[in-house]
């Protein structure tokens, strides 16, 4: 079995330039959730939906072509796509000669579903459309100008959650101060978090110390949220949930997981930090 450290991260890199989907570096995502404690019937569902915006290859006649590419990896998926291996396969496509955008989107559509180890769906934006690409926020109440000192930044705290059984509400909160560490180069990650719930009243300045608890912790995005998903569900009896993390940028990808007690696919806006 393949591990984080098998993977690309942390070493040096050869950049190529013809198609190559042997550069895709699946992860089990078995490892992270055993580790929460999940067996085979998850308690969420969900989706990893991942932008792109380095991606270009070559027309038959050799001319260079661009495009925005969307990605959705079911949560269901069994493995997840380690992110530098992902930048790197999306570049090998700088030197191939593709005979249009069709075949691009069905060579990505198959060699990311093979790797994930289900069907991933791709979108292509392409140039005559990037006039309508806008800068959105995420729908919500911002929770991060609670007046408190914090000195805990991890590991994660689930005893800083609680909620108020007397209270049933339904409510979206937003904080743009998610930050973890992948678990191999050290490398930050920054993300902005929507919780949206119904259910018992959370106690907003425990999540928000909990949220900040996850500052020096290692672990990729895709994790961090069911990590978040599972210990909102424990601690604070939510009917309904859903935990959804806009990651910033690295290496042209964002990646943006989103658990659900509910079945679907959010919406996906770039944030003013994508």
């Amino acid at each position: 079995m393949t591990t984080p450290h098998d993977s690309p991260l942390g070493r040096e890199t050869r950049y190529a330039q013809r198609h190559d989907p042997a550069l895709l570096f699946p992860i089990a995502r078995a490892a992270g959730r055993d580790a929460l404690g999940l067996g085979a019937a998850l308690p969420f569902h969900g989706v990893d939906l991942w932008n792109a915006y380095e991606l270009s290859w070559l027309d038959a006649r050799g001319k260079p072509q661009i495009a925005l590419a969307r990605f959705a990896v079911p949560a269901s998926s069994p493995n997840l796509i380690e992110s530098k291996s992902f930048k790197l396969y999306l570049g090998s496509f700088s030197g191939t000669r593709m005979a249009g955008t069709d075949a691009v989107r069905a060579c990505l559509v198959s060699d990311l579903s093979r790797a994930a180890g289900a069907p991933v769906e791709v979108a292509l934006t392409p140039p005559a459309d990037f006039a309508a690409e806008r800068i959105e926020t995420l729908d919500g109440e911002c929770i991060d100008d609670l007046d408190l000192a914090i000195s805990d930044y991890g590991p994660p705290r689930p005893e800083y959650l609680s909620a108020e059984v007397t209270e049933r509400i339904e409510e979206v909160l937003v904080s743009h101060l998610l930050k973890s560490n992948c678990p191999v180069t050290g490398q930050p990650d920054w993300a902005s978090v929507q919780i949206a719930y119904a259910g018992p009243r959370i106690a907003r300045e425990g999540l928000l110390r909990y949220l900040v608890s996850f500052r020096d912790h290692s672990d990729f995005h895709e994790q961090c949220v069911e990590r978040i998903f599972c210990d909102i569900r424990a601690r604070c009896a939510c009917e309904r949930l859903a935990v959804y993390a806009r990651y910033t940028r690295r290496g042209g990808l964002d990646i943006n997981p989103w658990r659900s007690t509910s079945a679907g696919v959010p919406p996906n806006p770039r944030l003013a930090r994508q």
